[in-house]
């Protein structure tokens, strides 16, 4: 069971039914997010009368969840969610392609990128300081360095910026380079140490990327824990499951798509350069998300493809991504959306 509380809540009134949850014989969660507070009763919440709570001040809605995700279920919010990162929408009618190369290597290859994504028409850019490699010996990104080398080429063409977070330690470097979306990324997606943090820390956007073999609950359960942090601000990434299949990288799961719609009230984009690992793929993955109702799509993009220091194959070029933004409008349109 939750409770929401209105909007203009006092903290003696968020108290009062924490309190009177507790007398019923259940324990509680507060998740204190920007536009509302949510308290969550755990137990045997058949004792709890919905009446009396109800009735308390302050309290807008009481619902009986049955699903384990309670904050992020849409039973608790039928609505879509519709993410603000710095004045762009993300969850709503326009769809965000967020763009940039696999990982930040050199400032004139950043201020190369930020002017392609600009060009291209998508409003947020994508970019990798540090980075989790399968290999030990492979470049792991340019740390710090390269988060001061992505902000101030984002900054100069007005655009925020994605990146990814590996450490709960560096968190406050993170918001110290106001990070405007926080990544969290595949291997880090049961992370709960991590996924905590960023729930009680900040209230920065998170894109939380889904894990090479979980499943939507295990998925749904990882956003709980940033949500019960009192950060609702999350997106959720599809971006390819591991499968037996070797034609590609991974298997864009196109039918969590709508699984999560229907699960959650939180916005869905699709990452199409991991999931097919190579170019030319990236196109038509991109379509089958749109299509399929994705809010948006995270796309990797670097002026000079064949030199990336990673993930080169997957790359497109800014001129393929200006054709991908012209052809995702198209299809959009015909949704009755708009890019």
């Amino acid at each position: 069971m939750i409770v929401v509380m209105s909007s203009r809540a006092t903290g003696d009134q968020i108290e009062r039914v924490v309190e009177r949850l507790q007398a019923m014989g259940v324990d509680t969660n507060v998740s204190r997010g920007v536009s509302r507070t949510v308290i969550g009763a755990i137990g045997d919440v058949t004792c709890v009368d919905k009446d009396v709570i109800r009735a308390l001040p302050g309290v807008e809605e009481v619902l009986r969840i049955q699903k384990p995700y309670k904050i992020v279920s849409r039973d608790s919010h039928p609505e879509n969610t519709v993410i603000d990162i710095k004045g762009i929408p993300l969850g709503g009618e326009q769809i965000q392609v967020i763009a940039g190369p696999c990982s930040v290597e050199t400032p004139e290859q950043m201020r190369a990128a930020a002017r392609g994504v600009k060009a291209a028409g998508c409003r947020l850019m994508r970019g990798g300081a540090f980075k989790p490699r399968t290999s030990p010996y492979t470049f792991q990104g340019r740390g710090v360095e390269g988060l001061k080398m992505f902000r101030e080429a984002a900054d100069a063409e007005g655009l925020p910026i994605v990146t990814e977070l590996m450490d709960v330690r560096m968190l406050d470097t993170f918001l110290e380079y106001e990070v405007d979306v926080i990544q969290i990324g595949t291997r880090n997606m049961q992370n709960f140490d991590l996924l905590k943090e960023v729930g009680r820390s900040t209230q920065t956007p998170v894109i939380l990327k889904r894990g090479m073999a979980a499943t939507i609950s295990e998925w749904l359960m990882a956003a709980e824990y940033i949500a019960a942090g009192g950060n609702h601000n999350i997106i959720f990434c599809e971006r390819g499951v591991r499968s037996f299949e070797r034609a590609y990288r991974n298997m864009l799961d196109v039918t969590a798509i709508p699984v999560l719609k229907k699960e959650t009230h939180l916005p869905v984009i699709v990452d199409p350069s991991h999931a097919g690992g190579k170019a030319e793929l990236v196109p038509a993955l991109s379509y089958a998300a749109i299509a399929a109702g994705a809010d948006g799509l995270l796309v990797e993009m670097h002026p000079t493809p064949c030199e990336a220091w990673c993930d080169a194959d997957q790359a497109i070029d800014s001129r393929q991504l200006q054709d991908l933004m012209a052809h995702v409008g198209g299809i959009a349109r015909v949704l009755g959306r708009s890019v």
